[in-house]
C-alpha cells in the first residue's frame, strides 16, 4: 500500500495498533538510481524499466502480460543483470532491444532516495509488517528539480494483511494521503512517459473506422505481441513465448496478404519476405518444442520397460532444440531483425494504404475475405474420398489464412465475421492435431531406421499412438468443415 506524505509528516506511534506488537526503527539509508531509456522513452511507455541502483546493480523490469492499458498498471518481472555502473551491460540491452530497437539508450532520470524502515514485530521479534518511508529527490544535472515523500506499507508475515491495513489506516489518520502506484520514474518524467506507443492497438476502434485505421490496428495487435514476447524468447521463459512470437509473425504476413490489394505492392512484399525469414527462425524452434512436448507425454505413458529407450528419443530432440534456439537468438540479435522491428512499427504508424485509405472500412474490407475463403473451399472440394496427409495439411493452411483474414477485418465487419473465424479455428485445430500426429509419426520412423532394437521397439509403440491420433482427427474433420461451410457464416463477405 502506497501513501503520500507531506514534507513535515511524522510517523505516528504504532505500538498500540494491536496488542502485543513491538515497533523497531532502522537507520536511514541512501541510494541513487539512474534510469536508462531512449530519448522518446520507448521502454517506459511499453511498461519496461532499465535502471542502475547504487546498492543493487543493474535491474531490468519487463511487463509480464499485456493486461495493462498503458503498460504501467500491469505486473512486471524483475531481473538482475551483472555489470558495472555507467553504460548498461550487453545482457541488459539485449532484453530491451525489441522496445528500443535502433534508438540509442541514454540516461533519462537520476533519483536519490533516502529511506527509513520501520518494522512491526510480534512478541517473538518476527517481522509482521514493514513501513518504508522514502524521501525522493529528482536531479536535473546537479540541481534538485523535484522532491516528494511517500510511504509503502507491506505485510511480511503470513496472515499479516489485516495488520498492514490497520497500520496504513493509522498513517492516514495522521495525515497521509493516497499514494501514487505508478513507478517513480513515470511520475518524474510526466506526460511524456504516459504517451501511447504507435505499436499499441487503439482500444476504441469501431465499425465506423477508416480502412487505414483498421489496417493500422490489425498490424498493431501482432506487432505489439511480437515485441512483448521478444525478451521472453531471449530469456527462454518457456515454449509459449516462442509460440506467441511465431503467431505474431505469421499473422503479420497473413494480414499483409489479406490487405495486399489496397497496400503499396513493393512495400508489403518486402515486409512479408522479412517476416517469412523471422517466422522460419521461430518455427524451427517451435516445431521441435511441439514435437518434444507431444512425445514427452507419449513416453510418460509407455510401460516401464520401454520408458528408458523412449527417453533416449527425447534426448535427441533436446539436442536439436538447443541448436535451433542458438540459431534463433543469433537471428534476433542481428541488425536485420532490429531493422524489421523498426519497419513494422513504422507500418503501424503509417501503413502505405492506397486511395481507399480514408474510405469507411466497412465498405472495403469484408470483400477481402472472399479470396481466402474461395481458395479454402476449392481445396476442400478437390480432396476426394481419401485425401492424403499433405492435402489435409494444405486445407489447414488455407483455413488459417481464411480465419486470419476474417479476424483482420473484424473491427469493420458484422458479428458473423467472428463466428466465421471461430468455425475456421475449429477446422484449423482439428487438422493441426492431424498434422502434429503425422509429423511425430514421420519423425519416429526416421529415428527407428538406425537406432538400437529397444529404441526401435519404443519408437514403434509411439508411432502407433500417433497413427491412431491422426485417424481420429481425420474423422472429426468433416463435421468441423460442415459448420464452417454454412452459408449463413459467409453472407457478410
Amino acid at each position: 500500500m502506497k501513501l503520500a506524505l507531506a514534507p513535515g509528516f511524522h510517523l505516528p506511534d504504532l505500538s498500540d495498533v494491536v496488542q502485543g506488537v513491538v515497533v523497531s526503527s532502522h537507520e536511514p539509508t541512501d541510494r541513487s538510481t539512474s534510469y536508462v531509456d531512449t530519448g522518446d522513452l520507448r521502454l517506459i511507455r511499453a511498461g519496461a524499466l532499465l535502471r542502475h541502483v547504487s546498492d543493487e546493480g543493474w535491474i531490468v523490469e519487463l511487463p509480464t502480460g499485456l493486461d495493462g492499458p498503458d503498460g504501467r498498471e500491469e505486473s512486471r518481472t524483475v531481473l538482475r543483470v551483472e555489470g558495472s555502473a555507467g553504460s548498461p551491460p550487453p545482457a541488459a540491452v539485449d532484453l530491451v532491444r525489441a522496445f528500443a530497437r535502433r534508438a540509442p539508450l541514454v540516461r533519462v532520470a537520476r533519483i536519490r532516495t533516502s529511506s527509513r524502515r520501520v518494522d512491526v514485530l510480534d512478541e517473538d521479534h518476527e517481522v509482521l509488517t514493514e513501513i518504508v518511508d522514502d524521501e525522493v529527490s529528482v536531479f536535473d544535472g546537479r540541481r534538485i528539480a523535484l522532491r516528494f515523500r511517500e510511504a509503502t506499507v507491506t505485510p511480511v508475515a503470513r496472515g499479516a494483511t489485516d495488520l498492514a491495513t490497520m497500520v496504513a489506516e493509522r498513517l492516514r489518520h495522521a495525515g497521509a494521503g493516497r499514494g501514487d502506484t505508478r513507478p517513480e520514474v513515470v511520475r518524474v518524467l510526466g506526460p511524456r512517459a504516459r504517451e501511447p506507443l504507435p505499436e499499441r492497438p487503439d482500444p476504441d476502434i469501431g465499425a465506423d473506422a477508416s480502412t487505414r485505421d483498421v489496417v493500422a490496428h490489425t498490424l498493431a495487435v501482432s506487432v505489439e505481441r511480437l515485441v512483448h514476447h521478444d525478451p521472453w524468447v531471449r530469456i527462454g521463459r518457456g515454449p509459449e513465448d516462442v509460440h506467441q512470437a511465431r503467431v505474431a509473425a505469421r499473422r503479420l504476413r497473413s494480414d499483409l496478404r489479406t490487405f495486399r490489394s489496397i497496400l503499396d505492392e513493393p512495400w508489403q512484399t518486402e515486409l512479408r519476405d522479412e517476416l517469412r525469414w523471422v517466422g522460419a527462425e521461430l518455427g524451427a524452434v517451435r516445431d521441435i518444442e511441439v514435437l518434444r512436448e507431444r512425445l514427452g507425454r507419449r513416453v510418460a505413458s509407455l510401460p516401464a520397460r520401454e520408458a528408458l529407450p523412449g527417453r533416449h528419443i527425447l534426448d535427441d530432440l533436446d539436442a536439436r532444440h538447443r541448436d535451433a534456439r542458438a540459431d534463433l537468438l543469433a537471428a534476433m540479435r542481428s541488425e536485420r531483425y532490429v531493422l524489421l522491428l523498426d519497419r513494422l512499427v513504422d507500418a503501424v504508424w503509417e501503413p502505405r494504404v492506397g486511395p481507399d485509405g480514408d474510405t469507411p472500412a466497412a465498405h472495403v474490407l469484408p470483400t477481402l475475405v472472399s479470396g481466402p475463403w474461395k481458395h479454402l473451399a476449392d481445396t476442400v472440394a478437390s480432396l476426394g474420398d481419401h485425401p492424403t496427409d499433405e492435402a489435409l495439411h494444405e486445407v489447414r493452411i488455407r483455413a488459417k489464412r481464411a480465419r486470419y483474414a476474417a479476424e483482420a477485418v473484424a473491427p469493420a465487419a458484422p458479428k458473423r465475421a467472428r463466428s466465421f473465424a471461430r468455425a475456421a479455428t475449429r477446422v484449423q485445430d482439428v487438422l493441426g492435431e492431424h498434422q502434429d500426429a503425422c509429423t511425430a509419426g514421420r519423425w519416429l520412423r526416421n529415428v527407428a531406421r538406425d537406432a538400437p532394437e529397444p529404441v526401435v521397439f519404443a519408437a514403434g509403440m509411439l508411432a502407433e499412438k500417433e497413427r491412431r491420433a491422426a485417424n481420429a482427427a481425420r474423422k472429426r474433420f468433416p463435421k468441423a468443415w460442415r459448420r464452417l461451410n454454412a452459408k449463413k457464416l459467409r453472407s457478410w463477405m
